[in-house]
Protein backbone atom coordinates (compact mmCIF):
# COMPACT_ATOMS: atom_id res chain seq x y z
CA UNK A 1 0.00 0.00 0.00
CA UNK A 2 1.43 3.38 -0.92
CA UNK A 3 0.91 6.38 1.32
CA UNK A 4 -0.50 9.48 -0.33
CA UNK A 5 1.68 12.57 0.09
CA UNK A 6 0.16 16.05 0.15
CA UNK A 7 1.21 19.70 0.44
CA UNK A 8 0.00 22.00 3.27
CA UNK A 9 -3.14 23.40 1.59
CA UNK A 10 -4.41 19.92 0.74
CA UNK A 11 -3.57 18.83 4.30
CA UNK A 12 -5.71 21.68 5.62
CA UNK A 13 -8.61 20.44 3.47
CA UNK A 14 -8.18 16.89 4.76
CA UNK A 15 -8.32 18.11 8.37
CA UNK A 16 -11.56 19.95 7.58
CA UNK A 17 -12.89 16.63 6.23
CA UNK A 18 -12.16 14.83 9.50
CA UNK A 19 -8.55 13.69 9.31
CA UNK A 20 -6.53 13.95 12.53
CA UNK A 21 -3.03 15.47 12.47
CA UNK A 22 -0.38 13.38 14.24
CA UNK A 23 2.90 15.24 14.67
CA UNK A 24 5.70 12.67 14.90
CA UNK A 25 8.44 15.20 15.74
CA UNK A 26 10.26 15.14 19.07
CA UNK A 27 8.63 16.64 22.16
CA UNK A 28 10.75 19.85 22.14
CA UNK A 29 9.96 20.46 18.45
CA UNK A 30 6.23 19.92 19.05
CA UNK A 31 6.10 22.11 22.15
CA UNK A 32 7.88 24.97 20.38
CA UNK A 33 5.19 25.10 17.66
CA UNK A 34 2.87 22.66 15.90
CA UNK A 35 -0.26 22.62 13.76
CA UNK A 36 -3.25 23.63 15.88
CA UNK A 37 -5.00 20.58 17.33
CA UNK A 38 -2.22 18.13 16.47
CA UNK A 39 -1.44 15.08 18.59
CA UNK A 40 2.24 14.46 19.43
CA UNK A 41 3.43 10.87 19.13
CA UNK A 42 7.18 11.15 18.48
CA UNK A 43 8.79 8.60 16.20
CA UNK A 44 12.14 9.61 17.71
CA UNK A 45 13.16 11.19 21.00
CA UNK A 46 15.76 13.94 21.23
CA UNK A 47 18.50 13.21 23.73
CA UNK A 48 22.05 14.23 24.60
CA UNK A 49 23.44 11.88 21.94
CA UNK A 50 21.00 12.96 19.23
CA UNK A 51 17.81 11.27 18.13
CA UNK A 52 16.87 7.74 19.23
CA UNK A 53 13.83 5.61 18.33
CA UNK A 54 10.76 5.91 20.55
CA UNK A 55 10.05 2.31 21.67
CA UNK A 56 6.46 3.24 22.58
CA UNK A 57 5.54 4.84 19.23
CA UNK A 58 3.53 1.96 17.78
CA UNK A 59 1.87 0.94 21.07
CA UNK A 60 0.61 4.49 21.73
CA UNK A 61 -0.61 4.88 18.14
CA UNK A 62 -2.52 1.59 18.39
CA UNK A 63 -4.04 2.60 21.73
CA UNK A 64 -5.04 6.13 20.63
CA UNK A 65 -6.26 5.49 17.07
CA UNK A 66 -8.29 2.80 15.33
CA UNK A 67 -6.53 1.09 12.43
CA UNK A 68 -9.00 2.69 10.03
CA UNK A 69 -8.66 6.18 11.55
CA UNK A 70 -8.03 8.92 9.00
CA UNK A 71 -4.58 10.15 9.98
CA UNK A 72 -2.46 12.94 8.54
CA UNK A 73 1.17 12.46 9.59
CA UNK A 74 3.67 15.29 9.75
CA UNK A 75 7.18 16.02 10.99
CA UNK A 76 9.73 18.75 10.28
CA UNK A 77 10.41 18.08 6.59
CA UNK A 78 8.54 14.91 5.61
CA UNK A 79 11.15 12.23 6.28
CA UNK A 80 10.24 11.00 9.79
CA UNK A 81 6.53 11.12 8.97
CA UNK A 82 7.11 8.89 5.95
CA UNK A 83 9.02 6.40 8.14
CA UNK A 84 6.15 6.54 10.64
CA UNK A 85 3.67 5.88 7.82
CA UNK A 86 5.66 2.80 6.78
CA UNK A 87 5.60 1.42 10.34
CA UNK A 88 1.89 2.13 10.73
CA UNK A 89 1.05 0.57 7.37
CA UNK A 90 2.96 -2.57 8.38
CA UNK A 91 0.91 -2.61 11.61
CA UNK A 92 -2.38 -2.54 9.67
CA UNK A 93 -3.32 1.15 9.59
CA UNK A 94 -5.23 1.76 6.38
CA UNK A 95 -5.92 5.49 5.88
CA UNK A 96 -2.67 7.41 6.21
CA UNK A 97 -1.65 10.61 4.47
CA UNK A 98 1.81 12.19 4.75
CA UNK A 99 2.46 15.94 4.77
CA UNK A 100 5.36 15.74 2.33
CA UNK A 101 6.95 19.07 3.25
CA UNK A 102 6.30 18.81 6.99
CA UNK A 103 6.05 21.72 9.38
CA UNK A 104 9.13 23.62 8.22
CA UNK A 105 9.13 22.83 4.50
CA UNK A 106 12.10 22.21 2.27
CA UNK A 107 15.01 24.65 2.03
CA UNK A 108 18.01 25.09 -0.21
CA UNK A 109 21.62 25.28 0.95
CA UNK A 110 21.14 28.95 1.83
CA UNK A 111 18.10 28.32 4.04
CA UNK A 112 15.62 29.72 1.53
CA UNK A 113 12.26 27.99 1.32
CA UNK A 114 11.97 25.90 -1.84
CA UNK A 115 8.69 24.20 -0.93
CA UNK A 116 6.59 25.64 1.86
CA UNK A 117 5.70 23.63 4.93
CA UNK A 118 2.75 24.05 7.28
CA UNK A 119 4.22 27.10 9.04
CA UNK A 120 5.27 28.90 5.83
CA UNK A 121 1.81 28.33 4.36
CA UNK A 122 0.40 30.49 7.17
CA UNK A 123 -1.79 27.69 8.55
CA UNK A 124 -2.92 27.67 12.22
CA UNK A 125 -0.10 27.04 14.70
CA UNK A 126 -0.02 26.70 18.48
CA UNK A 127 2.66 25.91 21.06
CA UNK A 128 2.97 24.01 24.34
CA UNK A 129 2.06 20.43 25.18
CA UNK A 130 -1.62 20.54 26.13
CA UNK A 131 -3.79 17.45 26.42
CA UNK A 132 -2.60 16.10 23.06
CA UNK A 133 1.09 16.22 23.97
CA UNK A 134 3.31 13.18 24.43
CA UNK A 135 3.39 13.38 28.25
CA UNK A 136 -0.38 13.00 28.40
CA UNK A 137 -0.68 10.40 25.65
CA UNK A 138 2.13 8.19 26.93
CA UNK A 139 0.83 8.16 30.51
CA UNK A 140 -2.61 6.71 29.73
Amino acid sequence: MSVRRVLPREAETLLAEGYVYVDVRSVPEYEEAHPAGAFNVPLMHAGPGGMSPNPEFLAVMQREFARDARLLLGCRSGQRSMRAAEQLTAAGFTDLVDLSTGFDGNRDGFGRVTTEGWRDAGLPVESGAGSRGWATLSSK
